[in-house]
């Protein structure tokens, strides 16, 4: 969790006089949520992309349902969805989103979850933004009565994202762009 590294910090705008992003501030908006009902936020609502790696290399992007929670993203997906079956082969991942005050690109590497505790409480979690997800009677993977059409059949199995390193872009005053790379402590 990025919350329990150190960081090395990069400013990317300082050729414009710009000071550093600062993380605390990116992960405060985070935690007031990024809600994906039309008219909440991003441009005209929040969607989170998520890049997967194909078998032959190239890059697979494609929205998700994901979640900022415990100081890092969290998203769900069929294990036989194409961004299910390359990470299961390969998970390093970037999960990107826009806000009002920033873009975000989070790079690292998804790591499946089987926690029953970890997944009950990632349940309640998205109840609480309005998704009806429940755990399915394996313990360790969700169901519901819907999902994206993106997210396959349940049951549905969840990732949280290990970040390695972020980037931020300010989109309102003063600007500003900055790099963070997490090194675990």
């Amino acid at each position: 969790m990025i919350r329990r590294t150190t960081m090395e910090t990069k400013n990317l705008a300082d050729l414009y006089g710009l000071s550093n992003v600062d993380w605390a501030t990116v992960e405060d908006r985070l935690e007031r949520g990024v809600t994906q009902a039309p008219g909440t936020g991003g441009p005209g609502r929040h969607t989170c992309w998520l890049a997967s790696i194909n078998r032959d290399g190239s890059p697979h992007v494609t929205g998700v349902g994901a979640l900022w929670f415990d100081g890092a993203f969290w998203f769900e997906t069929g294990e036989q969805t194409r961004k299910g079956r390359n990470l299961a082969r390969d998970p390093r991942c970037t999960l990107s989103l826009a806000t009002h005050e920033f873009d975000l690109v989070v790079e690292g590497v998804a790591e499946k979850i089987t926690d029953p505790l970890a997944v009950a409480t990632m349940a309640e979690q998205w109840n609480a933004q309005g998704w009806p997800a429940r755990v399915d009677e394996s313990g360790v993977a969700l169901t519901a009565d819907y999902s994206a059409p993106s997210a396959g059949p349940p049951p549905w199995t969840i990732y949280r994202l290990k970040a390695h390193q972020a980037t931020s872009l300010l989109t309102i005053d003063p600007g500003g762009a900055t790099r963070w790379r997490f090194v675990p402590t």
